[in-house]
């Protein structure tokens, strides 16, 4: 019997472009995003402290790449759940193989508080945040503007 594994992406970050939004054939929004994490640490021999920076490449399907595009912007802070996927294709410069891994995104939350640009200048997420995922719960004094 063949054992079930477990594809789950847990990332908290910061964008570092706008979104790319397109659109396919059947009329399905694709969104892209870059989203860098980052981590502090010490270096044993000299003490001195480093910070690493590494970078995701985001893409959302359907109606949460329509809501990605509109409300997102370079330097957002967004909270995402999703699982990783390689694409591989044929480079026509060269005919290598050529792959790309990637985090489609299923669930995400933008932080920040309501009426902020979002641009990530909060010094911490608040507990006014905004939950695009398909769980339940969340605040129920949001706007009615919002459209999700």
């Amino acid at each position: 019997m063949a054992t079930r594994g477990v594809n789950k992406v847990t990332l908290l970050g910061n964008l570092g472009r706008d979104p790319e939004v397109r659109f396919t054939e059947n009329n399905l929004a694709v969104c892209t995003v870059s989203l860098a994490t980052s981590m502090k640490y010490r270096k044993r021999d000299t003490s001195e402290e480093v910070e690493k920076t590494e970078w995701h490449r985001l893409v959302f399907f359907g109606r949460l790449a329509e809501i990605a595009s509109e409300y997102l912007k370079k330097g957002s802070s967004i909270f995402v759940e999703g699982r990783l996927q390689t694409r591989d294709w044929e480079d026509k410069k060269t005919g290598e193989k050529r792959y790309m891994t990637e985090v489609v995104v299923g669930d995400m939350i933008m932080l920040g508080r309501r009426g902020e640009d979002r641009s990530g200048g909060g010094d911490a997420p608040s507990d006014d945040k905004m939950d695009t995922g398909s769980g339940s719960g969340g605040d129920k004094d949001f706007d009615d503007e919002v459209p999700f």
